[in-house]
């Protein structure tokens, strides 16, 4: 079989991930990935496109996917099945971090009657991995597994807070901020300010950056050795608390549960 031509994307990994790494794994979570609820459903063309993939590679990786009831083919239109739910939920009953964070926020939801989350950092995205919302006509479009960018946002403030130095300007380094609303802060030396306000106030305050009518407080996540592994919020609708107003409000709940978790998160 002749070698697969290479990205050049792909080529950098490979040789900084050595021998061991695993190529045709990593290809075919790329192909996982390129769907999402803009691109439900894609040809073969388009996800070749979109990976920077050889057609011959993406067509092995469609067939294993679809073999191992991950995909499934319509009019050579493919689309993922609900068996890769499979993963996800993989990660969710083995990570007891999970376990402990859905019921408290839950409860502080409903204490609160507003949307709170918790995420992670993954790449230059935050990524939910625990969420609440109370019931309402117009839900707040935040779940597991949703991903924002972490500029924009306040988890994604703190959680980039909580880089050293040098990992902070690597990631500044590289990442290019998108306009999304007219409030987005693009210019990079002043998302440094707010990610170094962030860190010296203990809580990152954003407003209608990266959703107009929407804004968010959010503190760290520690565990009981004081590290920070995620950050938790609440995600108000504008018209429902003035913004001077955020911080008295809901700082004090959000510190007070960010305390009560870090005891049980060893």
């Amino acid at each position: 079989m002749p070698t697969l031509k290479r990205s050049a994307s792909e080529q950098r990994l490979m040789e900084a991930s050595g021998p061991d790494f695993l190529e045709a794994l990593a290809r075919g979570l790329r192909v996982l990935e390129t769907f999402n609820q803009d691109r439900k459903r894609l040809t073969l063309s388009d996800i070749s496109k979109l990976v920077d993939l050889p057609r011959a590679s993406v067509r092995r990786t469609l067939h294993t996917l679809v073999q191992l009831g991950y995909a499934e083919v319509d009019d050579r239109l493919f689309r993922l099945t609900p068996r890769v739910l499979m993963l996800a939920r993989a990660y969710l009953l083995s990570n007891a971090v999970s376990d402990i964070l859905q019921p408290a926020l839950e409860r502080l939801g409903k204490e609160i009657d507003e949307s709170c989350s918790v995420a992670v950092l993954d790449g230059e995205d935050i990524m939910m991995i625990a969420h609440a919302s109370p019931k309402r006509v117009i839900p707040v479009s935040a779940q597991i597994g949703f991903r924002l960018p972490a500029v924009a946002t306040a988890l994604g403030r703190i959680l980039l807070a909580a880089l050293d130095e040098r990992e902070l300007d690597k990631f500044l380094a590289h990442v290019v901020p998108k306009k999304v609303t007219k409030s987005t802060i693009v210019d990079k030396k002043e998302l440094r300010k707010a990610i170094l306000k962030a860190r010296e106030d203990g809580y990152a305050l954003v407003d209608q950056e990266v959703e107009i009518g929407f804004r968010s407080i959010a503190v760290p996540l520690r565990k009981l050795d004081g590290r920070i592994i995620a950050a938790l919020n609440v995600g108000v609708h504008s018209e429902r608390m003035p913004l001077k107003a955020m911080h008295g409000h809901f700082f004090p709940r959000l510190h007070g549960l960010a305390d009560e978790l870090q005891r049980q998160l060893i």
